[in-house]
């Protein structure tokens, strides 16, 4: 007993590290979760659509045009006869791939202009600064239509159209977060022991960054998803027969008397993914925070 006693008392403490911080705070917010489980439900359907037992999304069947509901199409048929259900689980893939796809384009482009901005300052910092403000002038929706009706319809230049508008935010919010550490202690006293540059800057100022723009980044694909949606639904984004979720919106509405299922579906899904995010956003903003 007493030896046990012994090894209890020398046993090493648990340290109480940031992260671990962050994921307790994170596990006990239910929206969180909830939006947690969302994403990874779309997520784990997006990545399992080729092995999944479907009717195959591009498949016609001219006896089977506009079926409500049934055991054989259980979310029904659209206007030449496709399956719905397996149009919207291919329609998940390009609409996961544009949110995610996007935030990294804007993230690559975003953080080493912020970073850029917000350490050297003067000149550098105005040209940038500039430039993001001319581009936040433009209605972000609006900048993602423009770009991409200029690069041409196509799944992956509406990806690139989306990941550039949306890449001035990221810009903005990195040069304040630099600033902000910049001025910290721990940076001076890194000048002042003669660290280069790139070495300050790779082990204090970009993992200190990194947090409020991981949050931003979940909350811009959610953005980004329903961009995607829009420059399907008007004909710059996945194009036919290649099934997405703001094209089949663009058919339903021609068809919103005979046959309702067919915008309730991807209306539904574009709704759940992005509450989705928005939820894991808000979590994650919440459990990040080194204020609360």
């Amino acid at each position: 007993m007493a030896n046990e006693a012994i090894a209890a008392r020398t046993v090493a403490p648990v340290i109480d590290t940031p992260a671990r911080r962050s994921w307790r705070k994170f596990r006990t917010h239910r929206s969180a979760i909830l939006g947690a489980i969302i994403v990874g439900a779309f997520l784990l359907v997006a990545l399992l659509a080729p092995v999944l037992p479907l009717l195959d999304p591009a498949a016609t069947d001219w006896a089977a045009v506009r079926q409500a509901p049934s055991a054989a199409h259980p979310l029904g048929t659209d206007e030449i006869g496709r399956d719905v259900l397996s149009r919207m689980i291919w329609g998940a893939r390009a609409s996961v791939l544009a949110g995610i796809v996007s935030v990294g384009i804007a993230i690559l482009l975003g953080v080493p202009l912020g970073v850029l901005a917000g350490y050297f300052g003067g000149w550098t910092d105005i040209v940038i600064s500039r430039c993001t403000e001319a581009l936040l002038a433009v209605p972000f929706l609006i900048l993602a239509i423009a770009l991409a009706a200029f690069l041409g319809p196509s799944l992956t230049n509406a990806m690139i159209a989306i990941g550039i508008s949306a890449t001035p935010i990221f810009v903005r919010l990195t040069r304040g977060q630099v600033i902000n550490i910049r001025a910290e202690d721990y940076v001076e006293g890194a000048h002042a022991i003669g660290l280069s540059t790139p070495r300050i800057l790779a082990r204090y100022i970009l993992p200190n960054a990194m947090p409020p723009v991981l949050v931003q980044a979940t909350l811009t694909v959610a953005a980004a998803i329903i961009a995607e949606a829009s420059l399907s639904f008007l004909g710059l984004g996945q194009q036919p027969p290649a099934p997405s979720w703001g094209s089949m919106l663009n058919t339903a509405k021609n068809f919103m008397a005979q046959a309702p299922w067919l915008a309730m579906w991807p209306g539904l899904a574009i709704f759940l993914v992005v509450l989705g995010f928005n939820l894991l956003g808000d979590g994650l903003r919440d459990a990040l925070d080194p204020r609360e």
